[in-house]
């Protein structure tokens, strides 16, 4: 599956929102990957989810359970695992750090990361951090679509399904077309 073929999946559902976004990294873009409006549909997630776990597989073959980052990236990572035949656990905040609340893994476990959009890589970098605490090896993370395009560092190497790069400003840098339509803040991080 090639970076046409997962937009034109977002497009089919109405996930590509263009206006004015401050998106969950707090930087602001006139497009918006509403991946919720594609999660709704399972026969549409389950050909993404799919796609992304034959990539994991073909990188990382040694896996032994996904991860992912609560609120985002739940649904993905549990997908991905079905297709991958692979215990699915999640992180959620506590106290604003991302822990294991709900579950445990096993010393040295083996895990790939699963997000949904990646834009500065924030979330991962912290899930990252938190299986490192407890041990477990991260070999990689993946997520549906890298809005980088391979530029954030997410701190252990990067499966994508789709690079697509759409531009990202700081708010004391925003362009005068963008500043002047107001913003809207779809993203999850503080739930």
């Amino acid at each position: 599956m090639n970076t046409d073929q997962v937009l034109e999946i977002f497009r089919e559902c109405g996930a590509m929102l263009e206006g004015h976004f401050i998106l969950t990294s707090g930087l602001h873009s006139p497009v918006f990957l509403q991946k919720a409006r594609v999660f709704m549909h399972a026969d549409k997630t389950e050909v993404l989810c799919k796609a992304l776990a034959d990539k994991v597989k073909a990188a990382h073959p040694d896996v032994e359970y996904v991860v992912g980052p609560a609120v985002g990236g739940i649904i993905p990572a549990y997908e991905t695992s079905r297709h991958l035949g692979l215990p699915n656990v999640w992180v959620e905040r506590e106290e604003g750090k991302f822990r294991l609340r709900r579950f445990e893994l096993p010393a040295s476990a083996k895990v790939v990361i699963i997000e949904d959009i990646v834009t500065t890589g924030l979330s991962i970098r912290e899930t990252v951090e938190s299986l490192q605490e407890i041990g477990a090896e991260v070999l990689a993370a993946a997520c549906l679509v890298d809005r980088s395009a391979g530029k954030a560092d997410v701190g252990v190497p990067l499966i994508a399904l789709a690079e697509y790069e759409v531009p990202a400003y700081k708010e004391d840098e925003l362009p005068a077309e963008l500043a002047s339509i107001p913003a809207t803040k779809p993203g999850s991080r503080n739930l």
